[in-house]
């Protein structure tokens, strides 16, 4: 059983060297030139000065060159730090400021935005050979963190936030919680050597770090990586790559089911397709019937954060569920819903959702006080979500502790007024927020609408009054091109909190 990331090709290469382990539009590598890669590449990064404990920048989209360079980190020792390159110059300098790191290495092969990048940092060109063309940028001089052997206590990754509710964190998971995740990953989606895992989610969020790539490659799967979503190229690559294993966001699976019925389709040919699981965002009741009906195969469900590396719960495939729970805990992990004094609260009721296990990350890097604030005695990580617990174990996510609505007294919980909203045909995905007014809250909704789609803000605020009590309706809804998300397909909440405010100060002409 491995014990260190950099152990998953290893095992692998011995007992299918020939078999497919990374595929892209543009290669393919077997496990052989997967573990080939991985020390040689560890070999290449020493002399490039980079040393146990050090912080390593990995600028560029999904790929097999990131994939790889995870594993040859690993392997010094060091942090690799996974960053989306469609992130804006500010967001990336703001990394590299805050974690120190010693060098950044861009996927400018498979990036145009890369690209940029590594001009704007001076970077050097770096030949990947069957990788792809790479850049490195100068050594910088910070410190190494300590190593201590053990897998427990030693960081793999080093992962910022996506900052839905304020600026984002840096969380620092093991080499053994994330290998923790990979396994129950795996297990509970029961790949086998035989299954062609979909790699859509970004690399540089835990969802696709740990659960679709490391979970998938632990089980010894193959892993077929696409950049950025397309219906259109989604649905080819699905097809065409005979892929039997699909994660993704809600909002994926919404954007596809609209795709085919802009094209008359009422149904989705990919015979070879027997798993579906959505996760990252709250999934909407009415979307899981469309993408059932459509798929032919139930959509699981699941929920997890960065700071649980970032599996908490998950629907099982042999008890499927009508609702949208996100299932129970997963093994080896426990859960508790407790008050605002950390009291547990009997089924049924609404608490914030706390958690212990080996998933629970290490801390937040550089911030003692952050890190004291979320892990309670006892290793419990409070969420920030609320939720509740059915009898049998059941978890259901009902808000954010920070978005709670209350208006006029009475609680709102935006995941509520969301599925109301998103069950209007013309809906893709909204997002409900609150906003201060003369010491109370009213309700915002920002909606965005189906391609070729059109529903105006008073058609969806009398839809929703049939199905919300007053206090609940929104004040004002707002209809978007696209909602504000991050690469991972998480809605930015914090951009739209500040849009309603803007809106509200705005006088109306």
């Amino acid at each position: 059983m491995a014990r260190w990331v950099e152990e998953i090709p290893a095992r692998w290469a011995r007992e299918r060297g020939e078999a497919t382990a990374l595929a892209c539009a543009r290669s393919r590598h077997t496990w052989r030139e997967l573990e080939q890669a991985r020390v040689d590449w560890a070999a290449r990064l020493a002399e490039l000065g980079v040393r146990p404990g050090d912080r390593v920048m990995v600028v560029g989209e999904n790929c097999p060159a990131m994939v790889m360079l995870i594993f040859a980190l690993a392997r010094l020792r060091a942090w690799v730090v996974n960053v989306n390159a469609r992130l804006s110059p500010r967001e990336v300098d703001a990394i590299r400021a805050h974690s120190g790191a010693r060098r950044m290495i861009f996927l400018v092969a498979d990036s145009v935005d890369a690209g940029a990048h590594a001009r704007r940092h001076a970077a050097a060109p770096l030949d990947g050979g069957p990788w792809g063309a790479m850049a490195v940028s100068p050594l910088g001089d910070a410190a190494p963190e300590p190593v201590t052997g053990d897998p427990a206590l030693d960081v793999a990754a080093l992962l910022y936030t996506t900052g839905t509710t304020g600026e984002p964190k840096a969380v620092m998971l093991t080499h053994a919680s994330l290998l923790f995740i990979a396994r129950n990953s795996g297990d509970l989606r029961r790949i086998t050597p035989e299954d062609r895992i979909y790699g859509l989610l970004p690399l540089t969020h835990v969802y696709g770090l740990a659960s679709v790539t490391l979970g998938s490659l632990l089980a010894g799967g193959s892993l077929y990586l696409q950049a950025r979503f397309v219906p259109a190229a989604a649905a080819e690559f699905i097809r065409s790559e005979r892929l039997t294993v699909c994660q993704g966001v809600p909002a994926m699976y919404a954007k596809l089911v609209h795709w085919l019925k802009e094209h008359g389709k009422s149904s989705f040919d990919a015979p070879y397709l027997r798993f579906l699981y959505a996760g990252g965002s709250p999934l909407a009741p009415a979307l899981k019937q469309e993408v059932e009906a459509f798929f032919g195969l139930r959509l699981h469900n699941g929920y997890g954060l960065t700071e649980a590396s970032p599996t908490v719960t998950q629907t099982r495939q042999e008890a499927p569920r009508d609702d949208c729970s996100v299932g129970p805990a997963i093994p080896g992990v426990t859960v508790r819903i407790v008050d605002r004094e950390a009291r547990d609260l009997p089924d049924g009721e609404v608490g914030e959702l706390w958690v212990q296990g080996p998933n629970v990350m290490k801390g937040y890097y550089r911030d003692p006080a952050a890190t004291a604030s979320v892990i309670h005695p006892g290793g419990w990580l409070a969420t920030g979500d609320l939720a509740r617990r059915d009898p049998d174990g059941a978890i259901h996510i009902v808000g954010r502790l920070k978005e709670l609505i209350i208006r006029s007294g009475f609680n709102v919980f935006p995941v509520e007024v969301e599925s109301v909203l998103n069950a209007h045909p013309a809906v893709s995905q909204s997002a409900v927020v609150g906003r201060s007014i003369d010491g109370d809250e009213e309700v915002v909704a920002f909606v965005e609408l189906a391609p070729g789609a059109g529903a105006t803000p008073a058609e969806l605020m009398e839809f929703t009054a049939g199905s919300l009590a007053p206090y609940k309706r929104p004040t004002e809804i707002v209809v978007l091109p696209a909602l504000p998300a991050a690469p991972s397909g998480k809605v930015l909440k914090a951009q739209l909190a500040r849009m309603a405010r803007e809106l509200r100060s705005t006088p109306a002409e």
